[in-house]
């Protein structure tokens, strides 16, 4: 099979997030804006075009105060950096609609290569007769490597926000 357009269906996908919160709990937050262009062929992404964006500013955690301190120049500074963007560059197959997708991400101007566990989840026709395709996508980073490296002290030791943020994505395409 042949490598086919998809168009990102993002009122059935997520990208999630969640980060260590003073070292004995997690955050979890979502972004709400985000897009892709996907060429693959679902039964086999080894030769997929991947290009994901999403918008630094529509991250939600569900604190209005937490998610203006994220979008400032001590976190994300979307006003200068408004999009995260991955570029899938290798895609290898690890199991029966398992992969490793490794590409170039991009977070405050500063790139680095990550990989992800992505799952093909299954395909079908909508009760419309549309053909749709959905993936799982599982990660994660380290924030300081992209110039995140705001934190405070804590006085019982350690620090207010951990450097691994775990990444959780839902997709689910239509054929373009």
């Amino acid at each position: 099979m042949t490598n086919t357009k998809w168009a990102l269906d993002t009122v059935h996908s997520s990208v999630d997030f969640s980060v260590r919160h003073m070292m004995i709990a997690n955050v979890k937050g979502t972004f709400n804006s985000f897009n892709a262009t996907i060429e693959a062929d679902p039964t086999d992404l080894t030769t997929a075009n991947i290009d994901f964006t999403v918008e630094t500013a529509s991250v939600d955690t569900r604190n209005k105060d937490r998610d203006a301190h994220l979008v400032s120049g001590d976190f994300f500074d979307s006003e200068n950096h408004p999009n995260l963007t991955f570029k899938a560059s290798k895609i290898e197959k690890t199991d029966d609609g398992e992969y490793n997708v490794t590409g170039d991400l991009t977070l405050r101007g500063i790139t680095k290569q990550e990989t992800f566990a992505v799952t093909f989840e299954g395909q079908g026709k909508d009760p419309w007769g549309n053909e749709k395709v959905g993936f799982s996508a599982m990660g994660s980073i380290n924030r300081s490597d992209y110039g995140l490296v705001w934190n405070a002290a804590l006085e019982t030791g350690g620090v207010l926000v951990g450097d691994k943020v775990k990444i959780n994505m839902q997709i689910q395409a239509a054929k373009a």
